[in-house]
Parts: C-alpha cells; sequence; structure tokens
C-alpha cells in the first residue's frame, strides 16, 4: 500500500480537501499538504504542480488534487512528466484507473463530489494496485513513450 501522498487544492477545494486530509491522517497515510489553506481565491495550476512535482521527485506514492470541477486540477497535474492524473467521481473509475493505467493523483471536484462519496473514491484509489498485467503494461509504455516524445520534441504551430 502507498503510504505517502501529496494533497493540493485550489480555493474551490479547500474544505473537501480537509476531509480528505483528515481520513488519510486517521488512517496513518504520511500527507504532504501543498495548499491551499483558505477559501481565498487562487488558481489551481500552482497546486497541481506542486502535487506532480512532488510525486515526480519521489517524494510522494501518490497525489491528491481538488479544484471545483477537478477539470482544471486534472488537465494541470497531467502536464508534469510522470503524473498520470485522472478526474473520478466514482468508485469504479478510481480503482479502475490503478489497476489498469497505473494512474497515481486521484483529481476530484469539489462542486461535483460530496464528502462522502469523495470519501469512497478515495479509499477505492489508495487501496487498488497496479496489475502489472502484460496489457497493462504494454500500454503504460505505450503512455509513456507519447510523454518521452514530446517532452523532447514539442508540436509547434
Amino acid at each position: 500500500m502507498s503510504k505517502r501522498i501529496a494533497l493540493g487544492a485550489d480555493h474551490a477545494g479547500f474544505e473537501l480537501k480537509q476531509v480528505v486530509a483528515d481520513w488519510l491522517r486517521k488512517e496513518g497515510y504520511e500527507l504532504s499538504d501543498y495548499g491551499t489553506d483558505s477559501t481565498e481565491p487562487c488558481d489551481y495550476p500552482d497546486f497541481a504542480q506542486a502535487v506532480g512535482e512532488a510525486l515526480a521527485a519521489k517524494k510522494a506514492d501518490l497525489g491528491i488534487v481538488v479544484c471545483g470541477s477537478g477539470v482544471g486540477a486534472s488537465v494541470a497535474v497531467n502536464k508534469v512528466p510522470g503524473a498520470r492524473g485522472a478526474l473520478c467521481h466514482d468508485t469504479f473509475s478510481a480503482r479502475q484507473g490503478r489497476e489498469d493505467d497505473d494512474t497515481n493523483v486521484l483529481c476530484m471536484g469539489a462542486r461535483v463530489i460530496g464528502p462522502s462519496l469523495a470519501l469512497e473514491v478515495l479509499k477505492a484509489f489508495v487501496n487498488a494496485e497496479f496489475s502489472k498485467a502484460d496489457r497493462h503494461v504494454r500500454r503504460l509504455n505505450k503512455v509513456m513513450a507519447i510523454e518521452k516524445k514530446y517532452m523532447n520534441n514539442p508540436v509547434r504551430g
């Protein structure tokens, strides 16, 4: 089980981030909180980037980012090489994303999902493990090859 978790949220996700953080601490996870620390307006890319960089630097095993819809945080965290964020508001996607796609960042929208369901989604995510089935490893390698290609040769218009 992954025990080190990087957590971040913007102002819209702050209250749900607190619920998530409380549950993670209670369950014994080592938590790194990358903010924000209030409901004062701020920008989701800052916190998503910090969570993604924590994963890339191997300071965390998994990440969680929360914004209003979850979409912006998902887009932003996926710009960090090595971060594989999944926007999940149901337990099946959270579990399946970890097992089949080796996702390492759970993205949620606080204006979309309530605290009770968010905790169920979180549990499904943190308790799942990548299956390492041949077909999933093959697909993951293809995803990482795409990432590597565009890191070295950005598309130019």
